[in-house]
């Protein structure tokens, strides 16, 4: 117990109960709203895009829409983050880059994903347009400027440099293990 460095694999491994025991600390009433998981996460006070980006990872976990994630929801979205097949990801990463829902995604809705990404990851080693320009220059074979899922799925799994570069931006990494080991002291926004 208390240790930070304990790997999410790990922490996947417990037995049922603890999950919920700690699920339920966090959320008595059995259900997350979009507002608890921005306090979990210690999110509030971010600019419009992590906002959005963190709205869009919790309507894509809310697997039935109705305004929450429950218990099993909430092992189903950090197990398909954590364990998940590379089609699953991938399939997952494409509902959450499809902001406007209409089954493709454009340069505009990638560059906003992963520069919300990178607000809310602080990690910014990659430029969110070079990132956009590499998918499509190589997976835009038609120049649509705009991608389908299969078009994404194959693309990604035909080219590693890509599905590398999608694995480093989608890490959830940091905010899965805000959430399963609890709430942490928001950062002091200056």
């Amino acid at each position: 117990m208390g240790n930070t460095h304990a790997s999410l694999d790990d922490i996947l491994a417990e037995d049922m109960h603890h999950w919920y025991n700690k699920f339920m600390r966090e959320s008595p009433s059995g259900l997350i709203t979009l507002f608890e998981l921005k306090s979990i996460l210690g999110l509030q006070g971010m600019n419009e895009d992590a906002s959005s980006y963190v709205d869009q990872v919790f309507f894509t976990f809310d697997m039935d829409g109705d305004g929450y994630i429950d218990f099993v929801e909430y092992i189903a979205a950090i197990s398909l983050m954590l364990k998940g097949e590379i089609n699953q990801k991938l399939k997952w990463y494409f509902k959450l880059f499809d902001q406007d829902g209409n089954g493709k995604i454009d340069k505009d809705e990638l560059e906003t994903i992963f520069t919300a990404i990178q607000d809310i990851t602080r990690n910014r080693d990659i430029l969110p347009e070079e990132v956009v320009a590499l998918i499509f220059e190589k997976i835009d074979v038609n120049g649509e400027g705009e991608l389908t899922l299969e078009e994404f799925i194959e693309g990604a799994r035909d080219h590693p440099d890509i599905m590398d570069m999608l694995k480093k931006l989608m890490d959830l990494t940091p905010v899965l293990i805000i959430i399963v080991e609890g709430r942490q002291k928001p950062i002091n926004a200056s």
